[in-house]
């Protein structure tokens, strides 16, 4: 019997790619306009960084400041680093400040649920326990959780920055089938993470359902889904065939 659903929330429930999109074309203007730059190319260089797309170098720069806990100040730090590449080692504190700032507010302002999943989640609640597990620093990930209300619409929230480990550790799962009250072949999770999200449901022994989103199946990892969907918009159908399927 089905009892649990476990959920991703960035490009599972929510369009995140979309988001960013609109948030690094108004990076790119202001970078432009004020700093006199190639704006995309800072935009772009941004959102890598800050989804830890980083060299060794970067790495070595970036995770002290980090682990001192200032995950706004390394992303500062990042927006003056990408500046001084460009010949710009002038730029004001507040200057900075202000693209970052408000990289996050449009980012935010365009931050959504997918079309109808909202009303998906509100009809799998009647039949589940529903737990989103999300990886990413709180800085980041709360503001969205915020932005969507995500508290009105599931039951349970596990932000892996605040967790001991993150996905794909089996801890952070685990916490999910106690939080909800059942046993691992009892849940199934949601996920557009082969490396994250499916590869951690299959070490927790939980099914697992894969959003493709054009992503290539990369043989190297060695991980196969058990089922594997297209776009978000064909959840509530798999969900619904499951649940019939396990009753």
């Amino acid at each position: 019997m089905l009892k649990a659903l476990f959920l991703d929330m960035d490009e599972t429930l929510c369009d995140t790619a979309a988001a960013n999109e609109r948030a690094k074309l108004l990076m790119a203007q202001a970078a432009a306009a004020g700093q006199k730059v190639d704006g995309g190319k800072l935009a772009e260089a941004y959102v890598a960084g800050i989804y830890r797309q980083w060299t060794a170098t970067q790495s070595d720069r970036y995770l002290p400041i980090i682990e001192q806990g200032s995950e706004e100040e390394f992303r500062r730090q990042l927006i003056r680093d990408l500046l001084a590449q460009q010949g710009r080692h002038d730029v004001s504190h507040t200057a900075v400040n202000t693209l970052q700032t408000q990289f996050d507010i449009n980012r935010l302002e365009a931050f959504h649920f997918y079309p109808g999943i909202v009303s998906f989640l509100a009809e799998a609640r009647k039949l589940f326990t529903l737990v989103v597990i999300t990886n990413g620093p709180e800085f980041s990930q709360i503001p969205k959780l915020e932005a969507v209300a995500m508290d009105k619409h599931v039951d349970h929230i596990i932000i892996g920055g605040q967790e001991p480990e993150q996905k794909p550790a089996a801890s952070i799962f685990f916490k999910a089938l106690k939080l909800a009250g059942c046993e691992a072949h009892e849940a199934v999770h949601v996920g557009d993470s082969l490396a994250a999200d499916i590869a951690g449901a299959h070490g927790s022994g939980i099914t697992s359902v894969w959003i493709q989103h054009q992503q290539p199946l990369d043989a190297e990892l060695g991980i196969n889904p058990h089922h594997i969907l297209l776009h978000p918009s064909e959840i509530p159908a798999l969900i619904r065939g499951l649940h019939k399927q396990l009753s």
